[in-house]
């Protein structure tokens, strides 16, 4: 397996379900690479996920009055 497989399951599994099990209630993943901003809302003790690109902004019920796009939070150093 890869560095970047790794890494992947890292974010994209093991984290989830760590998160999701200890009521985490949004859990951010930034993905520089695909140039992607995954917000991940736990409803009903599972995570959705909702996706943010480019000039989009970025929806959190967490943080509600946050002001960012996804290429704002990507560039971001």
């Amino acid at each position: 397996m890869t560095s970047k497989d790794e890494n992947y399951r890292r974010d994209y599994v093991d984290k989830v379900h760590q998160y999701q099990k200890r009521g985490i209630l949004e859990y951010w993943i930034i993905d520089s690479q695909a140039q992607l901003v995954t917000v991940l809302l736990l409803v009903n003790g599972v995570y959705q996920a909702r996706e943010f690109t480019g000039s989009q902004q970025i929806v959190s019920r967490t943080f509600p009055e946050l002001k960012l796009t996804a290429a704002q939070v990507l560039e971001a150093r």
